[in-house]
């Protein structure tokens, strides 16, 4: 409906420059919005007030020369001026009715369009450091951020879904050394497991797998591993050096040669396990890229060079700091280490200088909510750099909170205590799953309801809307049951026979879809497609108990058939952008 009514309003405007009421050399951005009493029209445009001041003259005025100018339609029933010069637009039936074919020919091509005029785009997700299974946290920013890029993708934006591995860094290094000292169990060693080491059955299983290749050809005693390493926090001591010394001296036990096959056994196991939960959630990726790649391919030193050279660096202490105060930054970030190593940090400006300097006209990342400190240091970096900082945009996700029975589950990644993504999937189902974790907006914290998920119910919203999808196949099952057919032509041709309330209130939200998605698309809010599809669902079944569909009466049958053929359509359009089924039967 809106770029019809942005056509005819085009129209005008330039009738009128042609006519001098306007300047021929003005800028005009169209904005229609729908009514929300249509007692008061179905759309409304502000143009009038907003070309007004370059007209010269009242926006009253001004409306009723662009309502003398617009092109006749027989999509428009009329037009009226409304308060300081709205402009308001009557539909004729004609209009809502067009929608039902544009769907019915469409089909699964609805709702899309080439705003994004095919544009690269780049949407990071997930990203989750592989030292531990995927847990239903993680699910929150898979769901969100495929969806992201789906809705992004069907309005026409080039998108490349990207995995960042963090296949370097200390928390690898933990990850290796709780995998040795499981190992060391297994060979029969009685030891103290530090209290920040990986603790679950996960790190065993891999400790296993080193064990079946080596046997006890790896050991050494307890009491060579932990000598000189400083006390662990149970003892009174600090927990971080605990750790920090049992990775040097498993590295220098092991040699480098078995201490890199230990931590790569870790690496590989994991992400292996972190691509096939993700492939069985329903989650694509183009690219997994290595964290490690950026130091090889001498990435890292690049960007600390380049900001040397801009003058954004400087020694202290043995360190190189980033000057990120100079661009807004809360304190200076160490970016070299005394002992030589470069940060974290260092590998994410590398990683973010690396991701613009190959094309994407937006960079959309989308972190835990527990990383929103990192954003001003990482926009900090790109503008020292010299590069564009607005084409970064980082979504934060909050955690996602799990309720069984009304209890609480507790989790925490480092003690093993936590439920996989694997495992909610097997419990609610990945359809569930991904439709209840983009029910909210991202920013939003958000209780995931186990029992409701699960329920069969008009309380759950997934099973609502899928029960409607399956409602309108039922009706087809029994329209051939009953040796009847559908004229979809025939139902075309008597669409005016859709005169109930409940048929009006479907056509006009089925008319709404493609603004849903474009709006969706644009503000990274699936949430909101989430909700038009719940309402959606609503009016179909308010529809489906107070009307009956397979009357005697041809035409009108067919032009029911017609329209929730239509909503079938749209209601499976909108679930396959959330990752979500659409089943014919349940």
């Amino acid at each position: 409906m809106k770029p019809l009514l942005s056509q005819l309003l085009a129209s005008a405007v330039s009738s009128l420059q042609t006519q001098g009421d306007l300047p021929a050399d003005i800028p005009v951005t169209i904005n229609l919005e729908r009514a929300r009493d249509r007692r008061h029209g179905d759309f409304a445009s502000n143009l009038a007030m907003v070309l007004c001041k370059a007209a010269g003259t009242k926006p009253r005025d001004l409306a009723q020369k662009l309502v003398a100018a617009l092109p006749a339609s027989d999509q428009v029933e009329k037009v009226e001026i409304a308060g300081p010069g709205f402009i308001n637009f009557f539909l004729s039936n004609s209009a809502w009715h067009a929608t039902l074919g544009q769907i019915l020919q469409q089909q699964a091509r609805y709702g899309r369009s080439d705003l994004g005029a095919g544009k690269p785009v780049q949407v990071e997700f997930v990203s989750a450091n592989p030292t531990g299974p995927l847990h239903v946290g993680h699910g929150r920013g898979a769901a969100y951020g495929a969806s992201v890029a789906d809705l992004l993708e069907a309005i026409g934006y080039q998108v490349q879904r990207e995995y960042y591995v963090n296949d370097a860094g200390r928390q690898m290094d933990i990850l290796a050394t709780s995998v040795y000292l499981r190992y060391l169990d297994l060979c029969g060693e009685t030891l103290d497991f530090p209290v920040n080491g990986y603790k679950g059955d996960y790190v065993w299983d891999i400790a296993a797998s080193l064990h079946r290749r080596h046997g006890d050809a790896l050991r050494v005693s307890a009491d060579s591993l932990f000598a000189d390493v400083p006390v662990d926090e149970p003892q009174g001591g600090d927990k971080e050096a605990h750790i920090d010394g049992l990775i040097e001296r498993s590295r220098n036990l092991l040699g480098e040669k078995h201490y890199r096959e230990t931590f790569d056994l870790g690496l590989e196991t994991i992400l292996g396990d972190i691509r096939r939960d993700l492939e069985g959630f329903g989650v694509h990726y183009d690219t997994w890229f290595s964290e490690r790649s950026l130091t090889e391919n001498g990435s890292v030193q690049r960007a600390i060079e380049r900001l040397g050279e801009a003058g954004h660096t400087y020694e202290e202490n043995g360190a190189l700091w980033f000057r990120s105060t100079d661009f807004g930054d809360e304190k200076d970030r160490v970016i070299v280490r005394d002992n030589g190593q470069t940060t974290y940090f260092a590998s994410d400006i590398a990683y973010h200088m690396h991701k613009l300097e190959r094309g994407y006209e937006r960079v959309i990342d989308i972190w835990g909510a527990d990383h929103h400190g990192y954003v001003p240091r990482v926009k900090a970096a790109l503008r020292a750099l010299g590069d564009d900082a607005d084409r970064l945009d980082v979504l934060l996700v909050q955690f996602a909170i799990l309720y069984r029975g009304g209890e609480r589950v507790q989790m925490s990644t480092r003690s093993g205590e936590f439920v996989t993504l694997r495992e909610l999937r097997q419990e609610v189902g990945n359809d569930a799953a991904r439709f209840f974790y983009v029910m909210r907006k991202c920013e939003q914290h958000m209780d995931f309801d186990l029992d409701l998920a699960k329920s069969e119910s008009s309380d759950n919203p997934v099973y609502y809307i899928q029960y409607a999808h399956a409602r309108v196949a039922s009706v087809f099952r029994q329209l051939a049951e009953k040796g009847l057919s559908w004229d979809r032509d025939n139902g075309t041709a008597h669409l005016a026979r859709l005169n109930e309330s409940h048929e009006d209130a479907l056509l006009i939200s089925l008319s709404r879809y493609p603004e849903v998605v474009e709006t969706a698309a644009l503000s990274h809010e699936p949430h909101q497609l989430a909700h038009f599809l719940r309402d959606l669902a609503n009016e179909f079944h308010t529809y489906y108990n107070a009307h009956q569909f397979l009357v005697e009466d041809a035409d009108l049958r067919d032009a029911r058939l017609n329209l929730i053929a239509a909503t079938r359509q749209v209601i499976a359009n909108g679930l396959g952008l959330l990752g979500v089924g659409a089943p014919d039967r349940m």
